[in-house]
C-alpha cells in the first residue's frame, strides 16, 4: 500500500498518542489499529503492522519507567522467556489459523481484564481476609496466557498483564504498569520477528507510526507518576470495558 504524506501525519500522530495511552497503562490499540483502518490496510493486515509498530513502546517506556523499574530487572529476566514464548505462540497461531476461530471470545477476555482492574482492591481485600494461598504458578500460568492473546491480536491485553501483575507480585499501579511495559515488550520483539518473517506487514504504515510510538510512550509514564494510581486504574479498567463493547459491536 503506498502511504501519501498526510497518512503519514496521521498514522505519527496516532502513534504519539497510543504510545502515550500504552505506556501508562491504558489500551494503545483502540488509537493505533482505527488508524491503520483508515489508511486502507485489511484487518489482518493492520493487526500485523500494529504489532510491528507496538514494538517502539519498549525503548521508550523504558526510559520513561526508570524510577518505577528500579529493583525489577531479576522479575523481568525471570518471566520475559515466559512472555516471548507465549506471545511466539500466538503469532503463530494467528498466521496459521481462520481469525474467525478467536474472535468471537476477544470481547469477553478484555472485558474479564477490565472488571477485575476495576474490581483489584476488592479482591486483593477478600483475599487477605479469607488467607488465600496462591500458587507460584498464577503469574506464569497467567502471563503466557495474556502473552500468547498478544501474539494472537493483542488489543487489550496491557489492561490483562496489569491485572495479572497487581494481584500477584505488584501492588502499586505505576511499578505494575512500568513492569507490564517491560514483560510486553519481550512479548512485541519476539512476536515482530515471526511477523516479519512470515507475516504481511506493510512497513509503510509501520515505520511513521513507530516513530510517533517511540515520543509518546516517553511521556506515558510520568503520568501515571503524576495520576493517583486509583484514578488510572478505574480509567484503565473504563478504557478496557469500552474497548470489549467496541469489540463485541464490530469485531474483527
Amino acid at each position: 500500500m503506498l502511504v501519501s504524506g498526510s497518512d503519514d501525519l496521521l498514522l505519527g500522530g496516532a502513534g504519539v498518542v497510543a504510545g502515550m495511552v500504552g505506556s501508562a497503562g491504558g489500551t494503545a490499540s483502540l488509537v493505533s489499529y482505527p488508524a491503520l483502518l483508515a489508511v486502507g490496510l485489511p484487518p489482518l493486515q493492520a493487526n500485523v503492522t500494529n504489532s510491528i509498530a507496538f514494538v517502539a513502546n519498549w525503548p521508550g517506556s523504558a526510559l520513561g519507567s526508570r524510577p518505577e523499574l528500579r529493583g525489577q530487572a531479576a522479575l523481568i529476566r525471570r518471566f520475559g522467556v515466559v512472555a516471548a514464548a507465549g506471545g511466539v505462540a500466538g503469532a503463530v497461531v494467528l498466521l496459521v489459523t481462520p481469525r474467525g476461530v478467536f474472535d468471537h471470545v476477544v470481547p469477553y477476555l478484555v472485558a474479564s481484564a477490565a472488571l477485575a482492574l476495576l474490581f483489584q482492591p476488592k479482591i486483593s481485600a477478600w483475599e487477605r481476609s479469607h488467607a488465600v494461598t496462591r500458587s507460584r504458578l498464577v503469574l506464569p500460568c497467567g502471563l503466557s496466557a495474556v502473552a500468547f492473546y498478544n501474539g494472537y491480536w493483542g488489543a487489550g491485553s496491557g489492561v490483562m498483564t496489569v491485572v495479572v501483575l497487581l494481584l500477584t507480585v505488584e501492588k502499586n499501579f505505576a511499578r505494575a504498569n512500568a513492569l507490564k511495559n517491560m514483560l510486553l515488550g519481550v512479548s512485541d520483539i519476539a512476536v515482530a520477528i515471526v511477523f516479519t518473517v512470515f507475516g504481511p506487514v506493510d512497513w509503510a504504515a509501520a515505520l511513521p507510526m513507530a516513530a510517533g510510538w517511540v515520543v509518546g510512550s516517553m511521556i506515558g509514564p510520568s503520568i501515571t507518576r503524576r495520576v493517583p494510581g486509583d484514578t488510572l486504574r478505574v480509567l484503565v479498567g473504563l478504557a478496557g470495558v469500552g474497548l470489549a463493547v467496541k469489540l463485541w459491536l464490530t469485531p474483527g
